[in-house]
């Protein structure tokens, strides 16, 4: 009835109409899919929109999301993030900013256990944020930390961003995990050494604990307390991302691996019980079910609209404009931070790359390193105001003192580190490649 750019234009029309109305994104996705659909096509289009979603639901891949969320909820049912947290207490409480280090690396170690960031933030902020301010460390420097920290839940693997991702841009799951690690990884050391810079400036942002309580809490755990503790859960992680590097098991069984050996290792520890064992698996379905009904809203509205032709009409729009490559990349990054400002990252992937990813490709660009870029870009969002899905959950266990507008200024300087590493990682991009290279 309409020209596929009319159709284009009143289809995103409708979905900010919907949006700002209110409504959850999934039913405003699935609303629009169905609906629009039918007008155009007729109502035998339900049948195709059933078969979509069913070829999506029967993806191995997908299969990995509740595994890996179930993984990190038996880790936080068994206390194992307070365990890594009381060896890392010891081993870095003596350096000025020692328990911010300490808080950091525990949020590093526990996103390789979630791969989610509610969780990360939660159980890191409730074992790090009362030992910093009993401590007298700056209160905004930690809460930032904790804030910024968390979000590499979502980055370092077996993130479950990077399992929706993959099979929307047709990229292996394997290689974007290593990909994203290093980059990851970089945005921890750089936090690092931030702390650090800015401890050893002004001491008293962040004063060493006592040799003291130091030897105390050594007493408390043992030399085998400090060893186990922080290496069976290491030992963990890597076994199930090396059994995806080394092309031993696919992410879906390295998943179904990691489950089983949280399992064991909340045996081990005397700590797994059937109603911890429950909490995890009511805690994988809620947060399964959240993710799958956001996903099926978005099929349903991507197929419509690339049925339409939707997809080509947006990538010859963005294609012709007089921007350069670069000036189109970096048009196409802007318009995700935005987006991230406003939605969960769920609908931004299933929105987002179906249309970015035949446009990078088109553009010389390759499709990994174009991934994680994106990927780190949607991390941002988890910080970035009015959205800020990090600094709701850490304001749930925060102290009344420490108020939003706090926590928004706080995480500005981590804002601006990941704006660097970013940045490093676009100029380098063979620092995220050089991992998939080898696989």
């Amino acid at each position: 009835m309409f020209s596929p750019e009319v159709n284009t234009i009143l289809i995103f029309v409708l979905m900010l109409a919907g949006i700002f109305m209110g409504y959850q994104l999934s039913l405003v996705l699935a609303g629009i899919g169905l609906l629009y659909g039918v007008f155009l096509f007729g109502p035998n289009y339900i049948n195709t929109l059933i078969m979509g979603f069913l070829n999506v639901m029967q993806n191995y891949v997908l299969l990995a999301i509740p595994l890996f969320v179930l993984m990190g909820n038996i880790m936080q049912e068994i206390g194992a993030g307070k365990r890594i947290f009381d060896s890392l207490y010891v081993l870095a409480g003596r350096l000025r900013g020692g328990l911010a280090i300490a808080t950091n690396l525990l949020a590093t170690i526990f996103a390789a256990c979630t791969g989610v960031v509610g969780a990360s933030v939660v159980t890191v902020g409730t074992l790090g944020l009362p030992a910093m301010l009993s401590r007298n460390y700056d209160k905004k420097m930690a809460s930032g930390l904790i804030c910024a920290g968390g979000c590499l839940g979502v980055l370092i693997p077996p993130s479950i961003m990077i399992v929706v991702y993959g099979p929307i841009a047709g990229i292996p799951v394997g290689q974007l995990f290593m990909s994203v690690l290093p980059a990851g990884l970089l945005l921890s050391f750089t936090y690092t050494l931030y702390i650090l810079a800015r401890c050893y400036i002004n001491p008293k942002m962040g004063p060493p604990i006592t040799d003291e309580k130091r030897k105390e809490a050594f007493e408390k755990i043992g030399v085998f307390g400090l060893v186990s503790s922080f290496l069976i859960p290491v030992l963990i992680i890597l076994a199930v991302l090396g059994s995806i590097f080394f092309g031993v098991a696919a992410p879906t069984e390295a998943a179904a691996v990691g489950v089983v050996a949280s399992m064991v290792l909340g045996i081990c520890y005397k700590e797994l019980s059937w109603e911890k064992l429950k909490n995890s698996l009511s805690s994988t379905l809620t947060t399964t079910s959240m993710i799958l009904t956001m996903s099926v809203g978005a099929i349903m509205f991507i197929s419509t609209f690339t049925s339409m032709g939707g997809i080509d009409v947006v990538k010859n729009f963005i294609l012709a404009l007089p921007f350069g490559k670069w000036g189109i990349f970096l048009l196409m990054c802007i318009v995700v931070i935005f987006l991230g400002m406003l939605l969960d990252w769920i609908g931004i992937v299933y929105l987002v790359v179906p249309l970015y990813t035949p446009i990078a490709i088109e553009l010389g660009f390759n499709p990994v390193w174009f991934a994680t870029i994106m990927i780190l870009l949607l991390q941002i969002s988890y910080l970035t105001p009015p959205f800020a899905l990090s600094i709701f959950y850490f304001k749930g266990i925060a102290p009344p003192d420490i108020t939003t507008r706090d926590l928004y200024s706080a995480v500005l300087p981590y804002i601006g580190l990941q704006v660097l590493a970013i940045s490093f990682c676009i100029l380098v991009p063979q620092f995220v490649l050089w991992l998939p290279g080898l696989m």
